[in-house]
């Protein structure tokens, strides 16, 4: 199923969208595409009987805002330096590393795949970053297989780990005051589940600024892959249905090109995919 939620910002209602393109509504089932239903089985298996009785109300996408596919997150949990040829900003290659790097985002930075992303005041170097992101759907703790890891995923969805570098290295601390400015994780279009993404280390993922292709790269090239990561997290924290991990970007960010690199200004424009997952496009704006 691709699961999505669309309307005003706060105000957003619970939909599906099926393989002909049609937007359903369901909020007659749901109040919400958040951990509560992605735990819930029997009423997934409702959802999947709607559909295939035909029964749910078609919605008009015209004009209709789409937000993030998941509501209430918990927490998102990020993994830095994950992908093989990723270098660092002064353009020398980072060690790869022996343990997956974490650092959490916090969850009001989530918007919606289109949605304005505000280059924060004072920011010098606004990064981009292509994401794999991992929802949560069972409470996952103390993981001993990557069997039970992948049990645990409720589905993937396209994630915007939006950066500022200055913040991040150059004003003390650790990364989060970098990550964690507003607006920095558009997510979506789409929840897609995992039983439509039979290998989550199959998967290609692009992103252009301006028309201008800036990375390709594929979840095959992980340094640590989706089921060792869920499984990892899950011995430091517990995981809980509607938490979100961005699994780390491929090379071709702005921070690893040659100088002057390429950050990002108020109206740039962003697009990024990942194949069967959807496509995002925010336009920068100042904050």
């Amino acid at each position: 199923m691709k699961l999505l939620r669309v309307g005003p910002a706060g105000a957003e209602r619970p939909a599906l969208l099926e393989e002909d393109g049609t937007l359903r509504d369901l909020s007659a089932l749901v109040p919400d595409i958040d951990g509560r239903l992605l735990a819930d089985e029997a009423l997934q298996l409702h959802i999947r009987a709607a559909v295939g009785a035909r029964i749910l109300p078609a919605l008009d996408p015209r004009g209709l805002r789409t937000g993030p596919p998941v509501g209430r997150i918990g927490k998102i949990v990020c993994v830095g330096i994950n992908y093989r040829g990723h270098t660092d900003h002064r353009g020398n290659r980072v060690p790869i590393p022996t343990e997956p790097v974490l650092f959490l985002k916090a969850p009001d930075t989530v918007v919606g795949p289109e949605d304005t992303v505000l280059v924060p005041r004072g920011a010098e170097k606004t990064d981009w970053e292509a994401e794999l992101a991992v929802v949560i759907g069972r409470t996952a703790r103390y993981l001993r297989t990557d069997e039970e890891a992948l049990a645990t995923i409720a589905g993937y969805a396209v994630s915007h780990d939006v950066s500022e570098r200055a913040f991040q290295y150059e004003r003390g601390g650790q990364w989060d005051k970098g990550k964690s400015c507003e607006t920095f994780n558009p997510l979506g279009p789409w929840l897609v589940t995992a039983d439509e993404i039979p290998d989550p280390q199959a998967l290609r993922l692009r992103l252009w600024v301006n028309g201008t292709p800036m990375q390709d790269g594929s979840t095959a090239d992980q340094i640590f892959p989706v089921a060792q990561l869920v499984r990892y997290i899950s011995q430091f924290m517990t995981l809980h249905p509607g938490d979100v991990i961005n699994t780390g970007t491929p090379p071709g960010v702005a921070m690893g090109r040659p100088s002057p690199q390429p950050y990002l200004r108020a109206g740039d424009v962003v697009e990024l995919e990942i194949e069967g997952l959807g496509r995002q496009r925010q336009e920068l704006k100042d904050a």
